[in-house]
């Protein structure tokens, strides 16, 4: 198969913010590799879908791998997959921890790993993870220490990265979402979650995948975390 055509991975590709994102590089004339647990199979020749727990070390690399087997390059990694587990601090299970630092962490590093490799083996690339607003703007009413501490550590990583990779043609970026409308969100909660923003509404998911196309097309951007969050980050 010809590999002219650039080729996006989405993690946590199978649906809400994930899925959104597949369509719209696809809308884009991108090749898309995608992967969650559960995603299904998919007959579009465009489209490649990989099964696998991105908390494995292992998963990472073998979807970086299947993608570069099938479409021959790697150009952009968005980082979607992530648990959100909000508790009181001290009231955190040790399961909990370990399943958050896993899926968060690992799945950045392990993926974002193999893929600048591919990246660095190219024509250079881009990668950018989705964190939360939480990192700079934490909230009383939304006490969540593990989402700060994976998520934090994936912003500052990002911000590394940008300056390690700066000469050698990949970017590195991030987005902050505040509270999204997803199914993740039952309707009898979005009037309490919109007054969490300055601006007093959720966020919707198009507005995410607005803020992920126009990074992949700021070729002068790199090291930025471009909060879409109502404000939040900006305080109350």
């Amino acid at each position: 198969m010809s590999n002219e055509r650039k080729v996006a991975v989405v993690t946590g590709g199978s649906q809400g913010i994930g899925a959104a994102l597949v369509q719209a590089y696809l809308e884009r004339g991108y090749r898309v590799v995608a992967t969650s647990r559960s995603i299904a199979p998919s007959n579009n020749p465009d489209l490649l879908t990989v099964a696998g727990d991105i908390g494995d070390p292992a998963t990472g690399p073998k979807v970086i791998a299947q993608a570069l087997a099938r479409f021959g390059r790697i150009d952009t990694l968005v980082n979607n997959a992530g648990i959100f587990v909000a508790a009181p601090f001290t009231g955190y299970t040790a399961e909990q921890y370990a399943q958050v630092v896993a899926t968060n962490l690992n799945g950045f590093f392990f993926t974002t790993q193999a893929a600048i490799a591919a990246m660095e083996a190219g024509d250079g690339g881009h990668v950018v993870s989705i964190t939360t607003a939480l990192v700079d703007q934490p909230l009383s009413a939304v006490p969540s220490v593990l989402a700060s501490l994976s998520k934090g550590g994936i912003a500052a990583a990002s911000k590394s990265l940008a300056i390690e990779y700066a000469t050698r043609g990949i970017r590195v970026n991030t987005v902050a979402p505040g509270v999204i409308r997803t199914p993740m969100h039952p309707p009898e909660t979005h009037d309490a979650l919109a007054a969490l923003h300055p601006v007093g509404r959720l966020g919707e998911i198009s507005e995410i995948v607005q803020a992920v196309l126009y990074l992949e097309s700021a070729d002068f951007v790199t090291g930025e975390s471009i909060h879409v969050d109502g404000g939040q980050a900006a305080g109350h």
